[in-house]
């Protein structure tokens, strides 16, 4: 094995806790995505529902998603790098976006609740704004930039889907199986 960045021995395969944790942010992402683009094509019971749930679960989404920095950042949980040369640096870059823009998209969900002077819905306790109230305007711009960030993170997280396609069925390497659960590459994933 080889020696990480931070004097660990790297594995070849990723721990059971960061598999659980990036597939759930996986699930949360793409639902969150789905909620916010399809509430609107039901009636308000339903829409108001949806729009709970996705208020709540980004809450969910925020905690999973600092559990994954802290796990990610914490010495012991080092990967080895799947490969070298600028598909590497692609992959890098690839995961910090990823990060930084799932970063500022859970403030963004905040901000879009409490800049339309609602408060933020979690599983029915209401988190109110401490930030006072907002005009109009302001409202629109923020939902605005949530809404594009959710677009931009989405065609990353495609991108990061098709990479780990294109690295399984035609490069025919070990990227995919190393964030797959062990029970899935028992069973042969790709063998």
């Amino acid at each position: 094995m080889e020696m990480a960045s931070q004097g660990v021995l790297a594995r070849d395969r990723y721990d059971a806790f960061s598999i659980i944790l990036h597939w759930s942010t996986a699930f949360l992402v793409i639902i969150q995505f789905l909620f916010a683009e399809f509430w609107d094509f039901f009636p308000h019971p339903v829409k108001h529902l949806m729009i709970v749930t996705h208020m709540s679960l980004g809450i969910v989404l925020t905690v999973v998603l600092a559990a994954r920095i802290i796990w990610r950042l914490t010495p012991g949980h080092a990967v080895r790098d799947a490969g070298t040369g600028i598909l590497e640096k692609a992959a890098k870059v690839m995961h910090l976006a990823l990060y930084v823009l799932l970063t500022l998209q859970m403030p963004l969900g905040f901000l879009t609740r409490w800049t339309d002077d609602h408060p933020l819905d979690f599983f029915g306790l209401m988190i109110p704004s401490p930030l006072g109230s907002f005009s109009e305007a302001t409202g629109r711009f923020v939902d605005q930039l949530h809404d594009i960030n959710a677009w931009v993170i989405m065609g990353l997280a495609a991108a990061h889907a098709l990479a780990a396609l294109f690295h399984h069925y035609v490069m025919d390497d070990s990227v995919l199986r190393r964030m797959m659960p062990a029970r899935v590459r028992k069973a042969g994933l790709g063998s």
